[in-house]
């Protein structure tokens, strides 16, 4: 049960930097004048940061009770 986890947690982990990296490339190149894709980017990282925690607490209450 830990390596499903792990790999869930390694893939929204992955998720969470190429969002964040996006949204950091899309604001050096300041193309976005709105700003609405810079927001639509911070709720997706927001939302796989949320998921990739819940995963690595889901882990540690498994991997705690085996010990």
């Amino acid at each position: 049960m830990k390596w499903p986890l792990i790999l869930m947690i390694v893939l929204f982990a992955g998720m969470t930097l190429f969002v964040l990296a996006k949204g950091v490339i899309g604001m050096a190149q300041q193309k976005d004048l709105t700003g609405a894709r810079s927001q639509e980017l911070m709720r997706k990282r927001v939302m796989y940061q949320a998921v990739t925690i819940v995963f690595v607490l889901l882990f540690l209450l498994i991997a705690g009770g085996r010990s």
